[in-house]
């Protein structure tokens, strides 16, 4: 990707209405080199690349704002994950000025769905997302999880889980302060506390939403009984799970059940931690601290032979006029219209590359074709170290 453009609109130059009169000049540079060539055709002809954004009333805004419901809870088609907001996967820092610029940047362009949790950092990634959506916070829904060990005053991590009820109403008052809100629109479990009822978690966020401090809630990696009796304790209104075309297991049971049970679904690590946006190759080797090293799907022997994926999405890339991360995350979008992808990053370019995967439509056939495509790919490796598998799948102890 081309980097120069990490400074398309700068925190420390124009700010507000200001800096809307930069993203004026910006968006088309930017929608016309990364977004699929029929949507920057039809803004060039509707001339909305250059009319002046506002926070209800974007230049992208009618073409980037396709909204999808988890459960009750409307969103845009595509969200910002922002959990490398303080730290990168090659364990540098970024600027933060530009994470803001990306946080807003992307609320211009339609996104109103930002996802984060107080591990992430731990702590630091919820005090960047609350300062950067502070000056539209009413019209976008937050994310944020709890369920880490984690010292609620130091934010120092500790061994295991903790989804006591006392903890987690502590947990929340912490995350609220930190994202300078409110309320939380969407609070997960991040992952299932296994010495604690799911019926006692649901009762600590019935409790906050009684106050008004929590509005819907979800699951995170959890087994799918749990899944039921937390749904039946409590309505939930989206699962957060790994899904991409790079690991496909949600399909066999999760995700059937939130069909059937009308909770939508979110996927982590939608271009499957950077590797389905073909920035990856044979010859890479990934540094101390990134947890890629110790993921055996990127191992010397197994990366070869999973870029037949990778070929698979450039060609279908080529054939759709778009990008390979663009295709893997309208390929997700295509699946079920209540999944809603959350791609990270911490670049511009790729922010908006990303988003412009909302405009990448395939029709029943060429879905189908794809799919069959994917499914004839056999990857190889684990999605995850056996360390950090353990804490998926996991079902809660009954309540005596």
């Amino acid at each position: 990707m081309d980097n120069t453009r990490n400074d398309l609109v700068r925190e420390d130059g124009p700010t507000l209405p200001g800096r809307r009169q930069v993203l004026r000049a910006g968006i088309a540079l930017a929608t016309a080199s990364l977004l699929p060539p029929n949507m920057a055709r039809a803004q060039a002809q509707t001339g909305q690349a250059t009319n002046a954004a506002t926070p209800t009333q974007s230049p992208l805004r009618s073409t980037l704002g396709g909204r999808r419901r988890l459960g009750s809870l409307e969103v845009s088609s595509v969200g910002l994950g922002v959990q490398n907001m303080s730290r990168t996967y090659q364990t540098t820092i970024p600027t933060r000025s530009e994470m803001l610029n990306i946080i807003r940047t992307a609320f211009d362009l339609g996104v109103t769905f930002y996802d984060a949790a107080e591990a992430y950092g731990p702590h630091e990634v919820e005090r960047i997302l609350g300062e950067g959506v502070a000056p539209f916070r009413d019209q976008v829904v937050i994310a944020s999880k709890f369920g880490w060990n984690i010292d609620l005053e130091t934010g120092a991590r500790r061994l295991g889980l903790n989804s006591r009820p006392g903890h987690i109403k502590l947990a929340v008052e912490g995350m609220l302060k930190r994202l300078r809100t409110d309320r939380i629109d969407l609070l997960y479990q991040h992952r299932v506390d296994p010495q604690v009822p799911i019926e006692d978690v649901a009762g600590a966020v019935k409790e906050l939403m009684a106050q008004g401090k929590v509005l819907h809630w979800g699951l995170s990696e959890m087994g799918p009984n749990t899944l039921r009796r937390a749904h039946i304790e409590l309505p939930i209104s989206a699962v957060q799970n790994e899904y991409s075309m790079l690991w496909r297991g949600p399909e066999e049971v999760v995700i059937p059940l939130c069909q059937e049970l009308g909770i939508g679904f979110v996927p982590w690590s939608p271009l499957g931690v950077g590797f389905l946006t073909g920035a990856i190759d044979a010859n890479t080797r990934f540094a101390d601290g990134d947890i890629r090293k110790v993921e055996s799907r990127f191992s010397p022997e197994n990366l070869p032979l999973n870029l037949a994926l990778m070929d698979l999405t450039k060609s279908w890339a080529v054939r759709k006029q778009a990008t390979p991360a663009q295709i893997s995350l309208a390929w997700l979008m295509a699946q079920k219209p209540w999944i809603v992808p959350i791609p990270g990053t911490t670049q511009m370019p790729h922010m908006l590359e990303n988003i412009g995967a909302a405009a990448v439509q395939f029709t029943p056939a060429e879905r189908d074709e794809l799919n069959r495509s994917v499914s004839a790919v056999q990857v190889r490796g684990a999605r995850l170290p056996d360390a950090v598998l353990a804490f998926s799948d996991v079902e809660a102890p009954r309540k005596d």
